[in-house]
């Protein structure tokens, strides 16, 4: 419990469900160790750059697939060309768990989850997520978020545009949230952080890491393609 009372689980919408302090301080440790492997390479942690040419404020490492905007590759062709790093199968595990969590371990959607992409996100300060929708996936999966560190505001629309209505939650660290059914392809972000927000027990000097967990339904390398998303926005 980080604060004085309880926070509750709450549904912020249909199938979007909020766990507060769901990762163990233990889990979370090991989390960022993780991390801070995988952000030094094969492709290593970067501002993504945008088509339009602009630069996101958040840095971002791929794990089993690349992002880009607006696609999925095997190689980090926007970086330095290398090939992703793979999905580990534990991390797969940990996302079954949390959807398990959020719908029911007897689920449909926990007993076929089966992720094979992440997009760690490591927001310092003055780092902000504009609205988007998670649309470059295939799956029409949930999407499993897991928070460590500062505290951030994480807003969560609709599923036609970018404004009202929308609600904002409080995302500290250990949070798990995930969005599907009616609500999996809504508009969301992150307007701001909190810093100074977290304690010392993840390992982290400071910043929050968002790992959001996907299934893409791309299949292995060579048996699909991945479909470009000229539409979506981040």
């Amino acid at each position: 419990m980080t604060g004085l009372f309880p926070r509750p689980r709450a549904v912020v919408a249909p199938g979007a469900v909020h766990v507060p302090e769901w990762l163990s301080a233990e889990q979370q440790r090991e989390l960022v160790a993780a991390c801070r492997t995988w952000a030094r390479g094969p492709v290593p942690l970067r501002h993504t750059a945008l088509p339009g040419g602009g630069v996101m404020s958040v840095r971002t490492v791929c794990l089993g697939w690349h992002w880009q905007p607006y696609r999925y590759t095997r190689t980090a062709d926007d970086v330095n060309g290398a090939p992703v790093a793979p999905f580990p199968q534990w991390l797969a595990e940990l996302g079954r768990s949390a959807v398990a969590e959020a719908y029911g371990a007897e689920s449909a959607a926990a007993r076929a989850y089966a992720p094979d992409a992440a997009l760690i996100n490591f927001y310092d300060d003055d780092a902000r997520m504009g609205m988007h929708q998670d649309k470059e996936e295939r799956s029409g999966a949930p999407v499993v978020s897991l928070s460590i560190g500062d505290t951030c505001v994480f807003r969560f629309g609709n599923t036609e545009n970018r404004g009202r209505p929308y609600t904002d939650v409080e995302l500290a660290s250990g949070d798990l949230f995930v969005f599907g059914g009616p609500s999996r392809h809504a508009f969301h972000g992150v307007p701001r952080v909190r810093p100074g927000t977290a304690g010392p027990e993840t390992g982290m000097r400071g910043g929050r890491l968002n790992l959001t967990l996907r299934e893409t339904g791309l299949g292995a390398p060579g048996q699909r393609r991945p479909r470009e998303s000229p539409n979506s926005s981040r």
